[in-house]
């Protein structure tokens, strides 16, 4: 009944934890590093924004840009970005797509705050969902989808006709090497420069490959041609679905894929022995424990995690040689987490890094696992699919950090960047 429904609703409001929404000044970065810096001038030609959803399968990110366009046919300046974010993502009310509708209207208001009114009218909004949507039932995802485009049409913004959708991983790929084309420079460096990606329910790899045997080699899905300082390259990019590092934890429990369903109490050796606990994820919980009289550490788990990326996981031909990478979500949140690299700063780490700390993590629990019982898991998921999925070396070096020249690492930047051409906004 109606009552039921608001008591429903409330609680489940009550259940979405809402960051502090923070305005970052970006100090006018530019889209190609082959542009130089600008100061905000006071007679800026045109002054526009952007808005972004970004509905992972964790949570719900808004990015609100503003930019500067100082020619007509120029690149556009990036002058400031909003961020923020709610949990959990949206799939988790996969049953009661109305909560999924209040969370895109609260993080509408910062959109409103931050947006002059009379720039409304000419500003996109754009949602895009990844990994936490494409796991889900197509009627349920579907459903939802439907309960955001409503949300969108009766807000003041302007609604393009293709602006809420589920975006695939070639998408994801290209939207966040627009993001980062500032820092790939194809033409001055012999190294393979790409960015490494790793959600809750995906994982994507995008670079831009210095051999022909990777090209040759790569299936026909994972290459993608694109323009860029008036030459062509060609970008290999793939999003796994179903290898993030939640999902991961699901397929290596034997419970991806039974949502929904009655299943018995899951154990792994990738725990520490005498846990016992619930993991959730997507909007389900899973009882999980350690093996009591088995055996347990970093070789066990590897054993285990393995055979979630067997088959699934290509390997470039040419990552085993030199190359830059920048890793960022869940890389970047493990290696602070396991005492790494600094989470306000980032930093570098090599791959044996990762490989190393899960050995000592997943021998030796200490207050760590205590803190957060999957670390050992999450740990060696990371080397698994560095090392024997993508096929990089231990000694590979990876930059670790959560924002590039002061913007949040996201697709979201890329796609605002292209929509702004697409509709002609500015």
């Amino acid at each position: 009944n109606r009552v039921s429904l608001c008591v429903c609703v409330c609680v489940c409001v009550c259940m979405c934890v809402c960051s502090n929404g923070k305005l970052r000044n970006s100090s006018q970065v530019l889209f190609g590093n082959a542009l130089p810096s600008l100061s905000r001038p006071a007679n800026a030609s045109r002054i526009f924004y952007s808005i972004i959803f970004d509905a992972g399968s964790t949570g719900t990110r808004i990015h609100v840009y503003t930019f500067i366009q100082k020619e007509p046919d120029g690149l556009p300046v990036l002058d400031n970005e909003m961020f923020h974010s709610m949990k959990p993502g949206l799939s988790a009310f996969a049953d009661i797509p109305e909560i999924a509708g209040h969370t895109v209207r609260q993080l509408l208001r910062v959109a409103k705050k931050t947006v002059p009114p009379v720039e409304w009218k000419r500003t996109p909004v754009l949602f895009r969902a990844t990994a936490g949507l494409r796991l889900l039932p197509p009627a349920k995802a579907h459903t939802l989808l439907e309960e955001v485009q409503d949300v969108f049409d009766e807000s003041p913004f302007y609604v393009p006709a293709d602006s809420v959708s589920i975006m695939n991983g070639t998408n994801e790929g290209l939207s966040a090497k627009r993001t980062f084309e500032h820092v790939f420079t194809p033409q001055n460096t012999q190294k393979t420069v790409g960015i490494l990606d790793l959600g809750g329910g995906s994982t994507q790899i995008t670079f831009l490959p210095k051999s022909r045997k990777t090209v040759e080699s790569a299936p026909a899905d994972y290459m993608v041609r694109f323009d860029m300082f008036s030459s062509t390259y060609e970008l290999y990019t793939h999003s796994y679905l179903g290898n993030g590092i939640k999902a991961a934890r699901l397929s290596a429990l034997g419970a991806l894929g039974s949502e929904g369903t009655k299943h018995t109490h899951q154990h792994t050796s990738c725990l520490p022995k005498k846990y016992t606990g619930e993991f959730s994820f997507g909007g389900f919980s899973y009882h999980v424990s350690g093996v009591t009289d088995g055996v347990t550490g970093f070789k066990a788990c590897s054993q285990e995690l393995l055979k979630v990326l067997k088959g699934i996981i290509k390997q470039p031909h040419e990552l085993k040689d030199s190359s830059t990478f920048y890793a960022f979500s869940y890389y970047f949140d493990h290696a602070a987490e396991a005492g790494l690299i600094d989470e306000s700063r980032g930093g570098a780490v090599k791959i044996r890094d990762f490989k190393k700390r899960a050995k000592e993590v997943c021998n030796r629990p200490s207050e760590r696992t205590r803190l957060n019982p999957f670390l050992c898991m999450d740990l060696t998921y990371i080397v698994c699919l560095l090392k024997d999925g993508f096929g990089f070396k231990e000694s590979t070096v990876l930059q670790l950090t959560k924002k590039v020249r002061n913007v949040e690492t996201s697709w979201a930047l890329g796609a605002a960047i292209y929509h702004s051409q697409k509709f002609r906004i500015h």
